[in-house]
């Protein structure tokens, strides 16, 4: 709830330097919510400020007081903090700065503080302080600074002390970041040759000798101000060599929040050194006041943190995805005919899974084992899946659209376009291969299993109210469309979990630790353990995106269930399979129930979704990625209208004479 606005002249009786602490600051607290008023006019709050500055001029009693409380107020709060640390992590881990943003949303700030940036956020704490503060011209700063602290003897100000101090504290944290194990050893080699981080507080202390000697000279003081200019350059440089390693040996997030953290401490300390230099200080407090509630703004916001510290390991993903996409899209007539087989080989041992499905549903396991133990069913037949080269259709659309987000960059003229639309077709008729051979081949041979097993044991293989359940499950007008929509959520965020899974494989090295460490090779010996390397570098990514989607798709049912919310999973290949062992349960009267033909046409709309929600999610994160942008979508959408109607069968049947 917000306090209510004060009169000034109740401000200005309210004005005690001798009350408490806590008392002082929710006087400034109140004034500068007074200064803001609605918060919908940047003139109306100067017009206040220059209000409180004529009633305070008026009354040599109250400017006494002022100037007590001023005293008062930068005697119990040391400024230096809020200068050097505001708006920068306690810590150098990104989980750890991401629950202190948690805390400080939810746990109010009390003001009978000393921190000073705690005092800040409380008397400055709406984005609307950094328009009004940005807004004061020279004048008004000048004016307020003669009320709060008279013309002092030569010498410095405490102001300059503080930004000194400020300065330093800074420049300590640069130095400690950059001789940092983790930064340091992924630094280029001439980076660290260079040695930039080494003479940084010596660079410091000669600024700070320079502005605080009496007998200094202009010349000598810009001298030192841009050699540390310089040294800041030198550091950033060297810093940013560390995205170079990144670029071929994995993302670390919390490495790219500890540069990220440095690069701003850079720009800090060069903010604190113009406004030290400038012959204005009073208006560059100012703008210093107001770009600090800026970074206020933005260290409050958990979105902003881990929107940025995320951004490069998305990029990697969608990169490393990319490429396994490109080996998805059939462009001939012998890669589409190779993409039927494999997802006829998927189809097949998706038979089994879908039988085995049903065998762990006659064991009436409780909701969470049940779930469990068909998330190992899910994960064993992905792998094996993967293991025999085989292809499950829903597996492609995530790894395929980063390559084709990645072609969008390519765009520009009218041949690029029509080339484009060429990749497009291409997608598309791999999709349709590869659901139609998983769909072809699932459902008739679940359908001669189930058949088999009946026979064998003289009783269906499943019994007739769990087929009608299955007929129930997949109605058209149920809720199976939006399962399956759900189910594209999670294919997507299998893949996101490999491409984690594949980064954070190679950033710690471990295939190199596989083949060479003397543990590893005298247990399995140097070529078994080259073998394995070469292994696991291949397929680990692949293991985790089978793995995490088998167990998700298993239970997440179970959880969602717990938590009341009701949701299921709908995956085309298994529908088809659950549909095979329905119609071998009820027979062949099973084509005279409306049941049966609404769940055929419920099962390719599933695929359709299944494959269009995951494919659209992960198209987004790769166009953010790679930060495609200003592409011409009319133009784009134009030419596959076009080619639609001019070769629809393009879309589902190569061409004949693609080599």
């Amino acid at each position: 709830m917000k306090r209510p606005t004060t009169d000034l002249t109740g401000l200005l009786a309210a004005l005690d330097p001798q009350a408490g602490l806590a008392q002082r600051h929710v006087w400034l607290i109140d004034l500068l919510e007074w200064v803001r008023g609605a918060r919908d006019s940047v003139p109306a709050a100067t017009a206040r400020v220059q209000l409180f500055l004529e009633a305070v001029e008026a009354r040599s009693d109250v400017q006494r007081q002022l100037q007590a409380w001023w005293v008062s107020l930068v005697e119990s709060v040391d400024i230096t903090t809020l200068l050097a640390d505001f708006g920068f992590a306690k810590d150098t881990a990104l989980l750890s700065e991401a629950a202190e943003r948690i805390r400080n949303k939810l746990l109010p700030h009390s003001p009978e503080t000393i921190d000073a940036s705690e005092l800040f956020v409380l008397a400055l704490p709406s984005a609307f302080d950094a328009k009004w503060l940005g807004a004061l011209d020279e004048t008004t700063m000048n004016r307020l600074s003669a009320l709060l602290m008279p013309p002092s003897p030569q010498g410095a100000t405490r102001w300059q002390h503080a930004l000194l101090d400020a300065i330093t504290y800074c420049a300590g944290q640069i130095l400690s970041t950059g001789f940092a194990p983790g930064l340091r050893l992924r630094m280029s080699e001439s980076a660290r040759d260079a040695q930039p981080f080494h003479a940084l507080i010596r660079d410091v202390e000669s600024l700070r000798v320079e502005v605080l000697h009496a007998l200094r000279t202009p010349d000598r003081l810009q001298e030192a101000a841009q050699r540390l200019r310089e040294r800041l350059e030198a550091c950033r440089a060297a810093a940013a060599t560390v995205y170079t390693h990144f670029e071929d040996n994995g993302i670390s997030v919390d490495l790219v929040f500890r540069l990220r953290q440095l690069r701003a401490r850079i720009l800090r300390v060069r903010e604190l050194l113009d406004c030290l230099l400038s012959p204005q200080p009073a208006a560059t407090a100012a703008r210093l006041l107001a770009h600090l509630v800026e970074v206020g703004q933005e260290r409050r916001s958990l979105r902003a943190l881990l929107a940025s510290n995320s951004s490069l390991l998305a990029a990697k993903v969608a990169e490393r995805s990319a490429e396994t996409g490109e080996h998805y899209i059939t462009r001939t007539a012998g890669e589409y005919r190779s993409m039927v087989k494999k997802a006829a080989g998927g189809g097949a041992v998706m038979a089994f899974t879908t039988l085995a499905k049903f065998g762990l549903y006659a064991l009436a396991l409780s909701a969470f084992w049940g779930g469990f133990w068909a998330g190992v069913n899910y994960a064993v037949s992905f792998v094996l899946v993967q293991l025999l080269h085989f292809t499950v259709a829903t597996k492609q659309p995530a790894m395929t659209a980063p390559a084709m987000a990645a072609k969008l960059k390519e765009l520009g003229s009218g041949e690029a376009i029509e080339s484009f639309v060429d990749e497009v077709t291409h997608l598309v008729r791999s999709q349709v291969a590869a659901v139609l051979g998983n769909v072809l081949v699932v459902y008739p041979l679940v359908l001669g299993l189930a058949f088999a097993i009946g026979w064998a044991k003289g009783s269906p293989a499943i019994s007739v109210s769990e087929a009608g359940h299955v007929l129930e499950s997949l109605h058209l007008l149920g809720p199976s469309l939006l399962f399956a929509a759900f189910t594209g959520v999670l294919l997507f965020a299998s893949s996101i979990i490999a491409g984690w899974t594949e980064n954070w494989f190679v950033l710690h090295r471990l295939d190199s630790a596989v083949r060479y460490n003397p543990r590893i090779t005298a247990r399995l010996g140097k070529e078994r353990a080259a073998r394995w390397a070469r292994f696991l570098r291949s397929n680990l990514s692949g293991f985790a995106a089978n793995i995490s989607l088998g167990f998700m798709l298993g239970l997440v049912p179970a959880f969602s269930g717990f938590f009341g919310l009701g949701l299921d999973v709908r995956h085309v290949t298994l529908s088809s399979g659950q549909l095979g062992a329905a119609t071998a349960a009820l027979g062949w009267d099973i084509v005279h129930h409306s049941a049966f033909w609404w769940a055929v046409a419920t099962i390719p709309l599933i695929g359709a979704l299944n494959v269009g929600v995951s494919f659209y999610l992960a198209f987004r994160l790769a166009l953010r990625a790679h930060n495609v942008s200003g592409v011409d979508r009319s133009r784009i959408y134009a030419a596959m209208r076009s080619r639609l109607f001019k070769a629809p069968l393009s879309f589902f049947v190569p061409e004949r004479q693609a080599a």
